[in-house]
C-alpha cells in the first residue's frame, strides 16, 4: 500500500469534524484514502468541508448533522454511517467546547451539566454506540483530551474537569475492550491553533498578547496545527496497532521545564 494511503477503505467518524482539530482530522483521512464521516452542529460549515474534501480525495468524506447533546442525534450518526459503509473501524472523539474563564464562585451548576454533556457524556455516547461495530473490525477509539487535564488551568475549573473525564474513559475502556481487540487512545493538545483559541484571544484585553503568550508557553515556540493533531490520530489509527490505553501529549513540549508558577508573580488579569 502506497505510503500515502494508509487507511485506504477504512471507515472513520470525526465528531467536531467541520473545524478546528476535528477538521484537522478529517482532512488528513480522507487524505490517507478513508471514507470519512463527520459531523458539526452547523449545516452550512459542515457541507462545505464535505466538498472541499470530496475534491481533495482520494478518500470520501460524508457529512451529517448532529448536536452532540443528543442521544437520538448521536445514535443517528452511527446508524447512518452504518447503512451506507457497512463499518465502523475507527472513531475519533473530537467534539467539545471551553467556556469563558471564571473562578468556581461564578459557574453555575447547569454550566457545568451542559459542558459535561458536551465535553464527555457525548464521548460516552458515540463510544457506547459504534462500540458494537468497531469490535466487529478489531478497530480503535480515539478521543481528544487536552494537556491540561494532566497539568491544570487557570479559571477553567469545569474544562479541566471534563478532560480528566476523558483520559480517564479512554484507560477504563482499553481495559474493558481489549478483549474485543478495539484499541483505546487519547491525545492531548496543547496550545493548537483553531478558531476556538482564536476566539478567546479575541476575548482578552490584549489579543497579540495573549496568541503571543500562547505561542511562548510550548517549548517548540509555536502553535500546534490541526493537521498535525490529525497526523497523530492517523499513527494512533493506522501504525499503533500494540498501543491501548496510552495519551500522546501533542503540545510541543509545554508541559516540560520550569516556569513562573507563583500566583503572586503573575499578571492579574488571567481571569479577564
Amino acid at each position: 500500500m502506497a505510503e500515502g494511503l494508509r487507511y485506504k477503505d477504512k471507515v472513520t467518524i470525526v465528531t467536531g469534524g467541520s473545524k478546528g482539530i476535528g477538521k484537522g482530522c478529517v482532512e488528513v483521512f480522507v487524505q490517507a484514502g478513508s471514507n470519512v464521516v463527520f459531523c458539526s452542529r452547523g449545516e452550512n460549515e459542515g457541507l462545505e468541508v464535505e466538498k472541499e474534501m470530496n475534491t481533495m480525495g482520494p478518500g470520501t468524506a460524508t457529512f451529517i448533522q448532529c448536536d452532540m447533546t443528543n442521544e437520538d442525534a448521536i445514535k443517528n450518526l452511527i446508524n447512518k454511517t452504518v447503512e451506507k459503509f457497512g463499518q465502523i473501524d475507527c472513531v475519533i472523539n473530537n467534539a467539545g467546547q471551553h467556556p469563558p474563564m471564571m473562578r468556581i464562585d461564578d459557574i453555575s451548576a447547569d454550566q457545568f451539566r451542559r459542558l459535561l454533556d458536551v465535553n464527555l457524556v457525548s464521548y460516552f455516547l458515540v463510544a457506547k454506540y459504534a462500540m458494537p461495530y468497531l469490535r466487529k473490525t478489531k478497530g480503535c477509539l480515539i478521543q481528544d483530551s487536552s494537556l491540561v487535564a494532566e497539568i491544570g488551568q487557570p479559571g477553567s475549573c469545569t474544562y479541566v474537569a471534563t478532560k480528566g473525564g476523558v483520559t480517564s474513559l479512554t484507560k477504563a475502556l482499553a481495559i474493558d475492550e481489549a478483549e474485543n481487540g478495539v484499541r483505546v487512545n487519547t491525545f492531548a493538545p496543547g496550545n493548537v491553533w483553531t478558531p476556538m483559541w482564536d476566539e478567546g484571544a479575541r476575548a482578552t484585553p490584549d489579543y497579540d498578547k495573549c496568541v503571543k503568550a500562547g505561542e511562548d508557553a510550548q517549548l517548540l515556540g509555536r502553535y500546534g496545527t490541526i493537521q498535525e493533531c490529525g497526523k497523530a490520530c492517523l499513527f494512533l489509527a493506522a501504525d499503533a496497532t500494540f498501543c491501548t490505553g496510552i495519551n500522546i501529549f501533542m503540545t510541543g513540549g509545554a508541559e516540560l521545564n520550569y516556569g513562573v508558577k507563583n500566583p503572586k508573580a503573575k499578571p492579574k488579569d488571567i481571569f479577564v
